[in-house]
C-alpha cells in the first residue's frame, strides 16, 4: 500500500510539471509541440540519472519508485506525445513538422536518458 502511496505523490508532482511545462512553453509551441517536447525529454534524463543513481546504490528504491515510476510517468505521457504528433500532422503542411516531432522526440529522448544515466554514473563511489 505504501508503495501506491509514493507513486501517487510522484505522479502528481510529475503532472503539475507538465502542465507548468504546457504553461510555459506553450505559447512557443505554434508550428512545432515544444512543450510536450521539453517535458518528455526532461523526464526522459530525470529517468535516467535516477536509475543510474540506483544501479550505483546512491538512490533507494523509494525514490525509484517516487522519481521513476511516478514523476517521470505523470510529467511524461505516451498520448501526450502521440497527440501532440497528430495535431501537427492534420494541420495543412504540419506532416514534416510532426515527422521531424517524432524523430526528434525519440532521438533526444534516447539522449537525454544515457546523459542522466552518465551523470549517475559519474556520481558512483570508485
Amino acid at each position: 500500500m505504501w508503495s501506491a502511496v509514493i507513486v501517487f505523490a510522484g505522479g502528481g508532482a510529475g503532472a503539475i510539471m507538465r502542465e507548468l511545462f504546457m504553461l510555459q512553453l506553450g505559447r512557443y509551441s505554434s508550428a512545432f509541440p515544444f512543450d510536450i517536447f521539453a517535458a518528455n525529454i526532461v523526464a526522459s534524463f530525470l529517468l535516467g540519472l535516477v536509475f543510474g543513481l540506483h544501479r550505483a546504490r546512491l538512490a533507494t528504491g523509494t525514490l525509484m519508485l517516487l522519481v521513476a515510476t511516478g514523476a517521470c510517468g505523470g510529467m511524461s505521457t505516451f498520448s501526450s506525445f502521440i497527440y501532440g504528433a497528430y495535431s501537427e500532422m492534420t494541420t495543412p503542411g504540419g506532416f514534416g513538422i510532426s515527422l521531424l516531432y517524432i524523430a526528434a522526440s525519440v532521438v533526444i529522448g534516447f539522449g537525454a536518458t544515457l546523459l542522466g544515466l552518465r551523470v549517475a554514473d559519474r556520481r558512483r563511489p570508485a
